[in-house]
């Protein structure tokens, strides 16, 4: 016992003392466990000779090991060692991934990531001892072994006779009322002044916050704290797009509070996806990486990015590459959302696709495949995790892999009783503006483009591209905008907005609603602007149309976009007999719906792609 004891005090005096310019007195205590264990060897009764040539045969390895990493000949006592190249494989990778040379970096982590056949030791030690590059790289390679990720940190214990509410309502209050809009300091007065029961009580009992649908049941079933943690988590998203908040989230154990949420409600995915959206936003701040890291977050997304929800999945993409400044030089602010490529890839990317939804659509639930739900206000009001399909991410992402697919994600009601923020009023020049600033600081405009939009999408789109046109700084979106796909674009305005003009008390119709009638003077001018800017562009252009009726509630039947108020006026006009709603969600693959498109985007993009 006191020789394996000696043994392991100079070992550790060894891995711990700090190098030395003039001496080496590791090497006195490489001669003291060598003697110690000799005398082991030679003094023990019982000990057969292959034991003992096993003994030094794994000193002279560890010897010879720690020689080839640090790049140091050995005495000619230890050079005659054989030692197996992959021996010492784990920690010259990591050695590696710290080089100076970037393409040193790069391919240190790609080697690692393919690593398969590590024991669990080999890769705890790259998790305990790599940078945060490293990490983040390993975290958004797609083969990468989960294992490379430790579990985060322990999380501090709440206070005493605390609960989630009360350390999320001490957080707000924490945060600065200045530099915000009048929706964010409706969504912080109201989770900060009332209970889950009072609330649910002043809404009748019926919807919840945030035209969501919840119904006052539920409140009190599965999380009986969930809808008021909802709600802070909503301010809590709008305070994040503000960096000076951001770093008092974290400076207020922000990230580990979230972190503690994250875990109580992993079958939440509402309060997962807000979560990660403040996550998300926080990365856009580069001096909080270390931070995000620290706390463990890297492991959460990496888990999250192998997830089968797309929501999910695509949520964490957008977390990782903010915090991937490695390779990634764009910026993806909340609603950008990347959906091909989500991991590194050495694919060469020659172009960018543009999702972007209409009325009650989202950056997911739109571009599923078909179902068979008609019901517009049920679907509006369902959740996003229940829809796992996105073909835009699926079919299109594999049909064209060279491409950058991109959803765009932002807020529309149809009728200010259901509007997320009693005062918000955004018209479509509003939102126009608002997308473009947040798709250049993602990059969009620097590749050939091709815009995918349906219904009010196509009218923000239109009005993206006017505004661009007037000014010098986004001249490169406009010089590369190659296509624009028009799902039942209203053009020349919606039935939608004339049935809410009818039926005011059934539908309160929304700013944006209003905007959509035929008469409204905005519309008409965005169609003549439009047309005016597209003439001498050399872009092409596609629209489809619905033909049958959508059901809106179970009375009321309306064909929203009619074929002549779909007609741009330039490019092809295609009929299709499927609703509004369906009109972007191809049953199959091989649909018609799904192949024009393809075909469109294929020719449209056909040089670039070849290039």
């Amino acid at each position: 016992m006191a020789l394996a004891a000696s043994c392991v005090f100079y070992c550790r005096r060894m891995g711990t003392s700090p190098p030395s310019p003039k001496s080496d007195p590791c090497w006195r205590d490489i001669r003291n466990i060598i003697k110690l264990t000799g005398s082991l060897i030679l003094g023990a009764v019982g000990i057969t000779y292959q034991a003992r040539k096993e003994l030094h045969k794994a000193v002279r390895k560890v010897l010879a090991t720690s020689a080839k990493i640090l790049r140091n000949p050995f005495a000619d006592t230890f050079s005659t060692v054989d030692v197996e190249d992959h021996e010492c494989a784990v920690w010259l990778l990591l050695r590696k991934s710290l080089s100076g040379d970037k393409a040193a970096r790069l391919q240190a982590v790609q080697e690692m990531s393919q690593a398969h056949h590590w024991h669990d030791y080999q890769y705890r030690i790259i998790a305990q001892a790599c940078d945060l590059r490293t990490l983040v790289g390993l975290a958004r390679s797609k083969e990468s072994d989960l294992r490379f990720f430790l579990p985060p940190p322990p999380l501090p214990s709440l206070k005493e006779d605390s609960s989630f509410e009360e350390e999320l309502r001490h957080l707000l209050t924490s945060l600065p009322q200045t530099e915000v809009d009048e929706c964010v300091q409706y969504f912080t007065a109201l989770a900060l002044s009332e209970t889950s029961q009072s609330l649910a009580a002043q809404k009748g009992g019926l919807w919840c916050f945030g035209g969501n649908g919840l119904p006052y049941a539920e409140s009190f079933g599965k999380a009986p704290s969930a809808t008021i943690e909802t709600f802070c988590l909503e301010a809590i998203v709008k305070h994040s797009e503000i960096p000076t908040h951001c770093e008092k989230i974290e400076a207020n154990g922000g990230l580990q509070l979230l972190q503690r949420l994250y875990q109580l409600y992993r079958d939440c995915p509402k309060v997962k996806r807000n979560i990660m959206r403040v996550i998300g936003n926080m990365a856009l701040n580069e001096h909080l990486h270390p931070a995000i890291v620290s706390s463990g977050w890297v492991s959460l997304m990496a888990e999250a990015m192998k997830s089968q929800q797309i929501m999910e999945a695509s949520h964490a993409a957008r977390t990782l590459a903010n915090l991937d400044r490695e390779t990634v030089r764009e910026r993806y602010q909340d609603g950008v959302y990347v959906l091909h490529p989500q991991f590194r890839t050495s694919q060469p990317i020659k172009a960018d696709v543009l999702f972007i939804h209409g009325l009650m659509g989202a950056a997911f639930r739109t571009w599923r495949q078909q179902d068979c739900e008609q019901v517009l206000m049920e679907k509006a009001s369902e959740d996003e995790d229940r829809y796992t399909t996105c073909w835009p991410k699926t079919w299109l992402a594999r049909d064209c892999p060279a491409l950058r697919i991109i959803s765009v994600e932002y807020d529309t009601s149809l009728s200010d009783w259901r509007a997320r923020c009693p005062t918000e009023r955004k018209s479509i020049a509003f939102r126009s503006n608002q997308l473009l600033q947040k798709l250049r600081a993602a990059g969009v405009g620097d590749r050939p483009l091709v815009w995918v939009s349906h219904s009010m999408g196509g009218l923000l789109v239109k009005k993206m591209l006017v505004e661009a046109s007037r000014r010098p700084d986004m001249s490169s979106l406009i010089s590369n905008t190659r296509g624009v796909i028009f799902y039942s674009v209203p053009h020349h305005g919606s039935h939608l907005a004339e049935y809410s003009v009818n039926y005011r008390y059934l539908l309160f119709p929304s700013l944006e609603v209003k905007e959509l009638s035929k008469d409204s003077p905005a519309l008409k001018a965005l169609q003549d602007d439009f047309l005016e800017f597209a003439k001498d562009k050399n872009f092409q252009v596609l629209n489809f149309v619905e033909t049958l009726p959508t059901y809106i509630g179970s009375m009321i039947k309306l064909h929203v976009v009619p074929v002549e108020s779909a007609d741009l006026g330039i490019g092809d006009l295609i009929p299709v007999d499927v609703n509004h709603l369906n009109i972007c969600k191809p049953k199959t693959k091989d649909a018609f719906l799904y192949q024009r498109t393809l075909q469109f985007i294929h020719e449209t993009l056909a040089k670039d792609l070849e290039n």
